[in-house]
């Protein structure tokens, strides 16, 4: 009796060849999937088909979904070979296509998402487009077989309105990029409105801002606290902790192994979206430690320890990499390798303490997700504890042993798969984040995975000079974008404050010097998304809107100010103002899609704290001085340190460390603001004087 091949089999397309986990599940469909690339524009041309661009990622969900019922399904499949030239693409690896076809998606329809579904003339302008659609009509939604054969008979029968709508939409593209500078002064009435705005659109109850499904909001958490600082606001305050307490007992952090899920489909953050993304925890730890900083709540230092520990764990390559994304699938289904019954609970507890457990973790017999249950914690230890009649040590006991018990057995089950490609831009955001960490913390361990990643990164994408994108199994690859640059030089940055070694500070001005060559836009401001000599797209995008991740020009911004402030250097404030100057309008209009921005606002308009050390920092009066700086929130500052000996020799372009002697043969620090500096110190109380704001 003959055996049926199997799809894999049967069908191999050119995605065979790539190196993203994400292309790769696809290698198999019946579909004939192109990369992007000539080849597929060139047969498009040549046999004057539309294209079909199908933009993903790995850890979508419902990527995975429409993969399923109709990449899979081989009528549609015959479908799609016979009237289109089909293109996939990993949005991870290729930001710059999926931003500007996302746009034209958000055009058309009035909202985005992934998988996303975009109709191309044989040149790549976009003329019909969308998300998720389903096999067959569903739920007043058009089945794709119906969508594919109306575009085929429209790029056949009525290509005259198919060039009037590319066309119209090019134009819209190209005008989106069109920012002009405000002339006007920046004042703090830029940060202060947002404040304000910010703070109404505050869910009371359970934090967060606006209603579900509800994204991590940790840039605006960040400039909240920076508002905070400056002007003692308690609302600015109150929504920070409320916020970052919600999430920290909600369902969108993992109670067992630390980490936080991509969002939560509720305003309760309970029930999350199951993925995890390196950048959500790169950007989340930094703002709990920021918060820890802040408050000195051991609830926040918890978390932030805890959810490193998890990327330590989980996402880290041997090399020293970082990998990109968890699916939220396992064994084909949504959270199943993060839920629990009541039954599997007391099963591996007993009852007594698994009674205890479940009621502080909200477990229930009935569940609270699809029959089984999200741990998340809805009241305060203290009333649990009063409530199940034992001490709060007792309690801490209990959860303790049990949270352990728990993360054991759920590490024999089938874990979610991992998108394994490293991404330089991310892996920047979470170098800056275990560098501060380190520092704050006193954590050896993580610093000694920032300087891992560092070196891997500078070794493996680096190429003549330049970054690229994306390594996966050996292979680097792809242009380096604005972002790539940007956060590796932050993250740099931050690991040359970790460990005073020149030679990261060094570095990350070449990638400065080369990020202003190849983005910067001179004529217009701003920089661009892809360098002068990438390949040439329909349109050059510049991105300002902080969204899941840090806008490429808000870090910029950051960084710049940063190295002015270091080098003493105009020509890198000079750039840094200009964005400012370009997108205040924008942000007095919506301040909270600019996050990360208010940070460089708040930087910009700010007297940073410009502090020089001079000293060993292996010695003990030297250690004592950079804790008290490192253990006080102070966001807007720059740190470099020399020794004892030749303080100008350290790093000749840290104009900072000139001609700063050491007092009295002991380690010196230097803290200077807005053009005067305070005395001399050699003590950490009289350090603590000069700190406080």
């Amino acid at each position: 009796m003959s055996e049926t091949p199997s799809s894999t089999e049967r069908f191999t397309n050119r995605l065979i060849n790539e190196t993203s986990p994400y292309l790769l599940q696809h290698a198999h469909n019946p579909v004939d999937w192109y990369p992007w690339g000539d080849e597929a524009f060139e047969r498009s041309r040549a046999e004057d088909k539309p294209i079909l661009l199908s933009i993903g990622y790995s850890a979508c969900h419902w990527c995975h979904v429409m993969e399923r019922e109709s990449f899979e399904n081989e009528p549609i499949a015959g479908l799609m070979n016979d009237n289109f030239i089909n293109i996939k693409v990993d949005r991870e690896e290729r930001p710059d296509l999926d931003t500007i076809y996302m746009n034209s998606v958000q055009m058309m329809t009035g909202h985005g998402g992934w998988p996303m579904t975009v109709f191309l003339t044989p040149d790549g302008r976009p003329f019909y487009g969308g998300t998720y659609f389903p096999p067959e009509d569903r739920s007043g939604m058009p089945g794709f077989p119906r969508i594919l054969i109306a575009i085929s008979e429209a790029y056949r029968d009525r290509r005259d309105e198919i060039e009037q709508s590319a066309e119209g939409l090019l134009g819209e593209l190209k005008r989106l990029d069109q920012v002009r500078s405000q002339e006007d002064d920046l004042t703090y009435e830029i940060t202060d409105h947002a404040a304000v705005n910010l703070e109404r659109m505050l869910d009371p109850v359970n934090g967060g801002f606006g209603n579900k499904p509800k994204f991590p909001p940790s840039m605006t958490l960040s400039f909240l606290m920076r508002h905070h600082l400056r002007t003692k606001d308690p609302a600015a305050l109150r929504a920070v902790e409320l916020t970052l307490d919600k999430m920290a007992f909600g369902g969108i952090y993992d109670q067992l192994g630390g980490g936080f899920h991509r969002y939560s489909v509720d305003e309760k953050w309970l029930v999350p979206h199951f993925e995890k993304m390196l950048y959500d925890n790169a950007l989340l730890s930094r703002a709990y430690v920021d918060a820890w900083l802040l408050t000195g709540r051991d609830l926040y230092k918890r978390i932030a320890c805890e959810t490193l520990d998890y990327v330590m764990r989980e996402m880290r390559d041997p090399g020293g990499g970082f990998y990109s994304t968890q699916d939220a699938d396992s064994e084909g289904e949504e959270g199943k390798f993060f839920v629990w019954t009541q039954a599997e609970v007391k099963s591996l507890l007993g009852d007594e303490d698994g009674a205890i457990f479940c009621r502080y973790f909200d477990v229930t017999e009935a569940g609270n997700f699809e029959d089984h249950n999200i741990l998340h914690i809805d009241q305060p230890p203290a009333t649990i504890a009063h409530l199940m009649k034992v001490s709060e040590e007792k309690l801490a006991e209990v959860i303790d042993r049990g949270k352990r018990a728990l993360f054991e057995v759920r590490e024999r089950r089938i874990k979610p798969n991992r998108d394994e490609k490293i991404l330089t831009a991310w892996n920047g955001l979470m170098m800056r984040s275990f560098a501060e960490a380190a520092r704050v913390f006193n954590r050896d361990d993580y610093l000694h995975v920032a300087a891992a990643n560092a070196e891997f990164l500078l070794a493996h994408l680096r190429r003549d000079g330049r970054l690229l994108r994306t390594h996966k199994a050996g292979v680097s690859k792809l242009n380096g974008y604005l972002d790539d640059y940007a956060y590796l030089i932050d993250g740099l940055l931050a690991l040359y404050e970790a460990t005073f070694d020149a030679r990261w500070f060094g570095e990350a001005v070449e990638l400065a010097e080369t990020m202003i060559d190849q983005f910067l836009d001179e004529e217009s401001g701003g920089f661009y998304f892809t360098s002068r000599d990438h390949e040439t797209l329909i349109t050059r995008t510049k991105d300002f809107y902080d969204n899941a991740v840090p806008a490429g020009n808000s870090v910029v911004a950051l960084v710049l100010l940063r190295l002015s402030l270091l080098t003493g250097e105009n020509r890198y404030r000079a750039p840094a103002e200009t964005i400012l100057k370009l997108m205040k309008s924008s942000v007095m209009r919506a301040p909270s899609a600019f996050g990360h921005l208010l940070c460089a606002y708040d930087m910009f308009l700010s007297s940073p704290y410009e502090i020089a050390i001079i000293g060993d920092p292996s010695k003990d009066d030297a250690r004592a001085l950079i804790d008290e700086i490192f253990r006080t929130y102070l966001p807007n500052r720059v740190v470099a340190l020399a020794g004892p000996n030749e303080p100008d020799e350290e790093d000749g372009r840290i104009a900072l460390l000139h001609n700063r002697p050491a007092i009295d043969d002991r380690a010196t620090v230097y803290v200077c603001r807005n053009f005067y500096c305070e005395a001399p110190v050699t003590d950490p109380v009289a350090l603590r004087g000069q700190l406080i704001i």
